[in-house]
């Protein structure tokens, strides 16, 4: 396990290298899970690219920090992780709040970004009633207390049905996070809105999200797409809101197409 402070935080990561002459992809997790989430995509590209992988403060094995946080924030200690490894550019691959993340980097340190891979994300995720309501849920009776219909949004049926026990697992994880970096970093995902900032961003970018997908539906990802100049978009079947747990290989798939055509015309340029 590899741990660094930054920013008076101390953040769990993981640096896999690859060949010098590919890019590096940095994987930011969902709001309530770790990095263990990319694990299927993960050994499915490791060898081919570098990779940086990290628990995002609140979560995992990372400090929760000092409450309350942004994205910002969060994107802040990104940066931080990335100065670190001396990475100077790199595809940003985020997963719901991590997506969220990934547009906030965009916005702080663009030179750092080489393109967005935004899965199952939006420019604005929920409504002020949607997360307040979680969070007083939360504080009032745990993270149990939501985690059922957390997972139907999460899982497609055949995925929750009551013979796989990977579902339990994962509830496990989500039930298991920090119950105060949960809190602060709904509060941030609550608080984040690149309803504007999409239309600025102008590097390769693709949107993808699973055809199931109960937090960030695809409609919602379709129109984030529109707002992004020249964006790629691309629905997972038979996925729900985390296809690199139900689809790992249809999702590396199209990680991996997009990764070729945005490096096919960076060539031309």
């Amino acid at each position: 396990m590899q741990f660094a402070r930054i920013n008076d935080v101390t953040i769990h990561y993981q640096l896999i290298g690859g060949p010098a002459d590919k890019p590096v992809i940095v994987f930011a997790n969902a709001l309530g899970t770790d990095f263990r989430i990319w694990r299927d995509v993960i050994v499915r590209l490791a060898g081919d690219y570098a990779i940086v992988l990290y628990d995002k403060r609140g979560h995992g094995l990372s400090d929760v920090g000092q409450v309350p946080y942004s994205i910002e924030d969060h994107a802040s200690d990104l940066v931080g992780l990335l100065d670190l490894l001396a990475v100077k550019s790199a595809f940003i691959c985020g997963l719901s709040a991590g997506g969220l993340v990934a547009q906030a980097l965009y916005q702080c340190r663009p030179d750092l970004v080489q393109g967005l891979i935004l899965c199952d994300t939006a420019h604005k995720i929920g409504t002020q009633d949607s997360w307040n309501t979680r969070i007083e849920a939360v504080k009032k009776s745990g993270l149990g207390s939501i985690a059922d219909r957390v997972m139907e949004l999460w899982f497609t049926p055949t995925f929750r049905r009551p013979e796989n026990t990977a579902y339990d697992g994962y509830r496990n994880m989500l039930v298991r996070q920090p119950m105060e970096g949960y809190i602060a970093t709904c509060e941030a995902v609550r608080d984040a809105d690149y309803t504007q900032a999409a239309s600025k961003i102008a590097v390769p970018t693709i949107c993808i999200v699973g055809d199931q997908d109960g937090s960030t539906p695809p409609d919602l990802v379709k129109s984030m797409a529109r707002l992004i100049p020249d964006a790629h978009y691309e629905v997972i079947p038979d996925a729900g809101h985390i296809p690199c747990v139900e689809q790992p290989e249809a999702l590396t798939s199209v990680i991996r197409a997009f990764l070729d055509d945005a490096l096919r015309g960076a060539s031309r340029t």
